[in-house]
């Protein structure tokens, strides 16, 4: 790659990029912010239908703002009605505050409109797409590269980045172990011993000579700077953006995130059935140790009470996803943001 890589690799006047936040945290306000101020940003299109993308990216180019999109991988059913009835039953007590039957809700198993998602994308191409949970088919791959969208896959250890390599990808996200809400990890059942992001970015940029955006763990303008100082072609950033004024992040967990009683992070599979990084609270606590894998079962089990419980402020059955810098998350403008991460470059 010649000049600024991020540049090369992504457009952008600087190497900040906004990370998908699905679940509505990602709004078209946020992803202007961030490009505005120099950065790129990536829209989530994970938990939208087609149309909803459509929209977003409809509204994104009436403002001349290039972003990016993410999707995620769709997987095989891997829990079976068995367990996900004795966990629905093991929870049940939790939805009864909302008038939730959890205990019989059905078991779900989609894969997010992922044909449709890919047939949009092909017929309104973006400047990247990156996909979360797994390695996308060749064929979209080529389908993508062909239209002129360079393409990214997430990878959490090297086998997964030389996997992804395989499939002639334009460039890498490396999600260290730091990083807030979902592990992107090709297998949930077998996830690679945690690697911080710093050593992940190497080790991957060493195996595949691919650019490699890190992902996990910045907490301000240092992390940048070393980051980018270790190979990095970009850095990005989602829970510094949480408590801005362009994020679509719920008030509860706006102020979770600010509250001295939150005082870690933890790993879990207890809200969705896929590990992903939040602060600690009560729910994890009971049910973490009980908790199945089996995404996106979980996720939809627990989808309305989360939603309820965030509406009504009670942050204990919220999943409050969050990286391990999230004390230095801030209020205010998104582009104050990115301009303070760039200060040190």
């Amino acid at each position: 790659m010649t000049g600024d890589a991020w540049t090369d690799l992504l457009g952008s006047a600087t190497p900040v990029v906004a990370a998908p936040l699905a679940g509505g945290a990602t709004t078209c306000a946020l992803v202007r912010a961030v490009a505005t101020a120099g950065g790129f940003a990536f829209l989530a299109a994970g938990y939208k239908t087609p149309e909803a993308v459509a929209a977003e990216l409809a509204e994104l180019r009436a403002t001349g703002t290039p972003c990016g999109v993410n999707l995620f991988v769709p997987g095989p059913r891997d829990i079976d009605e068995t367990t996900f009835r004795r966990y629905a039953h093991q929870i049940a007590a939790e939805g009864a505050p909302y008038g939730l039957d959890l205990a019989g809700a059905p078991l779900v198993h989609d894969d997010d409109h992922w044909p449709d998602k890919i047939d949009l994308l092909l017929a309104d191409p973006v400047p990247v797409v990156s996909f979360t949970f797994g390695l996308p088919d060749p064929a979209a791959v080529t389908a993508l590269r062909r239209a002129g969208t360079r393409v990214l896959v997430t990878v959490t250890s090297v086998d997964e980045a030389l996997a992804a390599r395989e499939l002639g990808v334009d460039g890498l996200v490396a999600q260290g172990t730091e990083a807030g809400g979902h592990s992107g990890t090709h297998t949930p059942h077998r996830p690679a011993p945690p690697t911080s992001t710093r050593p992940l970015v190497h080790d991957v940029l060493r195996a595949t000579g691919l650019p490699v955006v890190a992902a996990g763990g910045v907490a301000g303008p240092d992390d940048v700077r070393d980051l980018v100082a270790a190979g990095a072609t970009a850095v990005a950033v989602g829970t510094l953006l949480l408590r801005t004024d362009e994020s679509g992040a719920s008030r509860t967990h706006r102020d979770a995130l600010a509250d001295p009683a939150r005082t870690g992070t933890v790993l879990t599979r207890a809200f969705t059935g896929r590990p992903a990084r939040g602060l600690r609270n009560a729910f994890i606590d009971r049910y973490e140790p009980v908790a199945p894998l089996g995404y996106p079962e979980l996720h939809h089990l627990t989808r309305g009470m989360r939603a309820a419980a965030a509406a009504a402020g009670h942050a204990d059955r919220v999943h409050l996803w969050a990286g391990t810098g999230y004390r230095h998350a801030t209020t205010g403008p998104a582009a104050v943001v990115v301009e303070r991460l760039t200060a040190t470059l």
